[in-house]
């Protein structure tokens, strides 16, 4: 029986990994955490029957209390209750699918405490992945990825670790604008943005699809993951979205992994890797594949992108302020306050002002952040 943690318990990784528990019958949830759904998490408390359950505020903690009080659960509160999920002695695996920076300390408290990590955070790595990975190596834990693209790559390493890299190509669907000019977006809405062509996601990130910032914050993860530089990693816009990543090799052959757009399949891999499960769902049918394309990434339209790889070649606490003010942004857009061409126009905003810091620790990358916010408040 594999006992795991859940951060963001509510989300659409969260209820995902949740699906996949309900099939596995081996997999025992001991903690659940989530941002402000009460409704969705007492549900979730009475289905799985968790140890510790969390929200962000001490307010909806006290409605989730009075609501369980007929059941052996503990109710905390606040990042002091994320920390007491992360390094709980019956968690072996911890799934990190909140979003937002908020995921940083929760994730380095665990791995402190030797607990493997199923990583759907992408700030964690963009913001400190100079912290968190050789942390990771001295205690001996490992970061498992739980993003589509950065599961297929690490797949594609798998038994060539001794191999040297040449290239890994991050493929990127293109979103719901693939192929449009920046002229042809000036008057885009909220819901033409949230109309994923091949995914089901979460409102902000399927935000950050149709920018492609996501992209950019992928490739920042991805330095940080296999130890690759900046030079060797190129998007490649796959519409399709059959060719989950791929990687070549010194010798020129490459090694893709397909599957269906299905998030259960890297979520389930992390969950039990080294182990394949047997898993419900459509399965690829290659005689019904008509084509595989392949196209160069247009990084004048879609210059959040563009903006990523020159935050990431700079380094220090660039990638913080970039991340950071993509967060503002995206929820401005959502929030109808700003146009769509606004989201990669801030980030540049941003990233221009912020106040370069070369080796930023926590705390500097908690002072970007803040300073961000408070630069787009401000302004915007």
């Amino acid at each position: 029986m594999k006992k795991i943690a859940i951060l963001g318990s509510t989300g659409s990784i969260g209820t995902q990994t949740l699906e996949i528990a309900r099939e596995q019958k081996d997999l025992q949830v001991v903690a659940l955490a989530a941002g402000r759904n009460v409704e969705l998490l007492e549900a979730q408390v009475r289905e799985f029957r968790p140890q510790i359950a969390a929200l962000w505020e001490e307010q909806t903690a006290s409605d989730l209390r009075e609501r369980v009080k007929d059941l052996p659960v503990r109710i905390v509160a606040g990042m002091e209750g994320l920390l007491e999920i992360a390094v709980m002695p019956e968690a072996e695996i911890l799934v990190t699918a909140v979003v937002g920076m908020i995921g940083l300390r929760p994730t380095i408290a665990a791995i402190e405490a030797g607990k493997d990590i199923a990583l759907a955070n992408k700030e964690t790595l963009v913001t400190a992945g100079h912290i968190i990975m050789p942390l990771a190596r001295e205690k001996g834990v490992h970061i498992l990825p739980v993003d589509s693209e950065h599961s297929a790559i690490f797949q594609s390493l798998n038994g060539e670790r001794e191999n040297p890299v040449h290239k890994i190509l991050l493929t990127a669907s293109g979103g719901p604008f693939r192929g449009k000019k920046k002229e042809e977006l000036y008057n885009i809405q909220v819901e033409d943005a949230l109309k994923h062509p091949n995914w089901s996601m979460g409102r902000k990130i399927t935000i950050d699809s149709a920018t492609m910032v996501n992209k950019g914050l992928e490739v920042m993860e991805a330095k940080w993951l296999f130890g690759v530089e900046l030079s060797q990693i190129q998007v490649v816009v796959h519409p399709q979205s059959v060719i989950h990543s791929m990687v070549e090799y010194e010798d020129g052959a490459v090694i893709a992994q397909l599957g269906q757009p299905d998030m259960r399949l890297p979520i389930q891999y992390a969950l039990f890797y080294p182990q394949r499960r047997g898993m419900s769902g459509e399965r690829l049918d290659f005689y019904q594949l008509s084509s595989l394309t392949f196209e160069k990434p247009d990084l004048e339209t879609f210059s959040g992108l563009r903006l990523a790889f020159s935050a990431m070649e700079r380094g220090g606490n660039l990638p913080t302020a970039y991340n950071a003010a993509n967060e503002k942004a995206v929820a401005l857009f959502l929030g109808r306050k700003i146009r769509f061409l606004e989201i990669p126009e801030i980030i540049g905003s941003c990233m221009e002002q912020c106040r370069y810091v070369p080796h930023p620790g926590v705390e500097d990358i908690l002072e970007t952040e803040a300073g961000v916010y408070a630069y787009i408040e401000s302004r915007w």
